[in-house]
């Protein structure tokens, strides 16, 4: 039997023990109480290890149904190895008092690990720990009895335990923290080279596609929306939106965009979470012609900042798909425009705008002086007077459809050209 007076100032009193865990941080207070323990005492546990880790195991396979495997392969190697180390330690460190094993850490941040890569969270390992506990406590308890060891060593054994689970805990957690951050940068790295796959013109291949969407984890839609972002002018220095869609972002380079598979109307929400930026959703359209939408998102960013269509936080190409037609190769239209309105050139600019507007309400009207006069909140006989200088000029011109098309088509170009100056 040790006799309290063997064991000296190696067994704390109530208030020793107060004054080792103050010691150090929350990690060293488990190392604190296993070096006050006595050596001799350790040692005469050591032929208890054994049946504790079979213990051990057994229970938390009982407790934990996803451990409940048999202990072959790594599986089995880490699970046992772990238990092993984790009691050998207990006694090593109460022996040696060393305070410090870095390699040791290192196998239950492991563990932390593995929890995350085989896709659980953090409670199967966390309901271990206490199981382990609780097991090392009886086996304990019953040596305590065994040997006729004071109350002292009993309770200082005991908060060793339950210390050293927290000690565990914790180091599996930085562990399961680090692979899930890890794992996050790196998906999000996959996600955004699959992004630019998608979105590469030429297109990547189908198969170059779908192998990154494996390794990036997201499932390959049949339709997908672009938005294309931009940062408005009059704002500084503001971080990039919290959007809530799911999708494949890049809000780091040059020209940031998403590409979501959520429908249009799961978008009308996005003007909330912009917070001074500027959103161009492009067309909904098959995956493989992403490309061609974010083309036209970014040609809509391009006309908002022209003024030729109106400047809202969220901008939808279907309702400017004429405009973006009308403008799409501007030196084309600018052609069509100086052919087709060759006649209006020696007219003073005063003249030009009117007999100019004046054509245009009475192609999109069709209709006589009065419909056009208060289309253009004009009198009749004012537009009578107009129209007959503008059968002067074109002539027999507007009786040919095809010449009274591309009429309207420049006229509604240089309209949206001018509007913008």
């Amino acid at each position: 039997m040790i006799m309290p007076t063997e064991l000296g100032t190696r067994v704390p009193t109530a208030r020793r023990s107060a004054e080792v865990l103050g010691e150090g941080n929350a990690r060293g207070r488990a190392i604190q109480l296993w070096i006050s323990l006595p050596p001799d005492l350790v040692q005469r546990f050591r032929p208890h290890v054994q049946p504790l880790a079979r213990d051990m195991i057994r229970e938390i396979q009982l407790a934990v149904p996803a451990y409940a495997l048999p202990l072959r392969g790594e599986f089995g190697k880490v699970m046992t190895s772990s238990i092993e180390q984790a009691i050998l330690r207990c006694m090593d460190t109460a022996e040696t008092q060393a305070r410090h094993d870095e390699q040791w850490a290192g196998v239950f941040r492991h563990l932390g690990r593995i929890e995350f890569t085989e896709g659980r969270n953090l409670d199967h390992l966390q309901t271990a720990y206490r199981v382990g506990g609780r097991v090392a406590w009886r086996h304990v308890a019953a040596f305590g009895q065994q040997q006729r060891l004071p109350a002292e060593v009993f309770s200082v054994a005991a908060e060793a335990i339950f210390a050293y689970v927290d000690e565990l805990s914790a180091l599996s957690i930085e562990g399961y923290t680090a692979a899930q951050a890890e794992a996050v940068g790196s998906t999000e790295r996959r996600r955004r080279r699959l992004l630019e796959l998608i979105l590469s013109e030429p297109p990547a291949s189908p198969q170059a596609i779908a192998e990154a969407a494996k390794l990036a984890r997201w499932r390959l839609p049949e339709r997908v929306t672009v938005i294309a972002l931009e940062q408005r002018a009059d704002q500084h220095r503001i971080p990039a939106p919290a959007l809530q869609v799911d999708g494949l972002v890049d809000l780091e380079g040059d020209r940031p965009c998403v590409l979501t598979a959520a429908p249009p109307r799961a978008l009308h929400q996005l003007a909330r979470s912009l917070q001074g930026w500027r959103a161009c959703v492009g067309p909904t359209v098959s995956l493989g012609e992403a490309a061609v939408s974010l083309r036209l998102a970014r040609r809509a960013i391009t006309l908002v900042q022209r003024g030729i269509i109106p400047d809202r936080p969220v901008t939808w190409c279907e309702e400017n798909l004429s405009q973006l037609w009308l403008l799409a190769d501007e030196f084309l239209v600018s052609k069509l425009v100086e052919r087709t309105l060759a006649p209006l050139a020696g007219l003073t600019t005063k003249q030009r705008d009117r007999i100019a507007e004046t054509l245009l309400a009475w192609l999109e009207t069709r209709g006589g002086a009065p419909e056009v006069a208060e289309r253009l909140r004009i009198h009749p006989q004012t537009v009578r007077y107009r129209m007959r200088q503008v059968e002067k000029l074109f002539g027999p011109s507007l009786a040919d459809p095809d010449a009274r098309l591309d009429l309207e088509i420049a006229l509604r170009a240089q309209h949206l050209l001018w509007s913008a100056r």
